[in-house]
């Protein structure tokens, strides 16, 4: 699997973000399996040794469109919002991004991703270690709210990171077939619920009790 960090970062190599721009919208127009490094090189201006030059192949450049786009839409978001490292904050406002953002080339993308992995190994196992490094990032957030005792430390921070998972992939069905979203009002009162709650001792017998 490739190593993120010795990927290059956008506009160091002008030729690699054309090939993935390339890659996104002929993954966008023929799906992951109808597209064809050929036409992914044709299209940037460049022959298939561009490609391979820079990539083990397909899925390297679909996991690279991915990450193009979805570390995009992180950044922009922490640039808006000062989080300050709580990730209840993050919960709230990213959470409330579900239903108030539209349906864009990064989501259809990570769709096509997750649909590719079921008959590809190779992108299956590429998608394992792109959730599991974003998990990764997420549960050190969580491990440091309940520190801070925004989350209770009795919580379970894989449980948490993988319910969070679930929501957020999940909604990218939602847009997919472009199915009615909850209005943004009492979506984000039940994102606000679900997040205070995280704080309370659970009573389901299995944290500490206040005694």
């Amino acid at each position: 699997m490739s190593d993120p960090a010795a990927v290059p970062s956008i506009g160091d190599d002008p030729t690699r973000d054309r090939l993935i721009a390339s890659a996104a919208a002929v993954f966008a127009e023929k799906g992951y399996d109808g597209a064809g490094v050929q036409e992914i090189a044709r299209r940037a201006g460049f022959t298939t040794g561009a490609i391979y030059g820079r990539f083990r192949g397909k899925a390297d450049l679909l996991l690279a469109a991915i990450e193009a786009h979805s570390h995009g839409e992180l950044d922009q978001l922490f640039a808006e919002h000062r989080f300050e490292g709580k990730v209840t904050d993050v919960l709230t406002t990213v959470g409330s991004h579900l239903v108030t953002d539209p349906f864009d080339e990064g989501q259809a993308l990570l769709l096509e991703a997750f649909v590719a992995a079921r008959r590809d190994p190779e992108v299956a196992e590429l998608m394992r270690g792109l959730v599991a490094q974003r998990a990764e990032t997420f549960a050190a957030l969580v491990d440091a709210a309940k520190s801070a005792g925004l989350v209770h430390e009795s919580l379970d921070t894989a449980a948490i990171v993988r319910f969070c998972h679930a929501v957020g992939f999940g909604f990218l069905f939602f847009g997919a077939i472009d199915a009615e979203q909850p209005s943004a009002e009492p979506w984000e009162r039940l994102i606000r619920r679900l997040v205070d709650a995280l704080a309370k001792i659970p009573d389901d017998g299995d944290g500490p009790s206040d005694a």
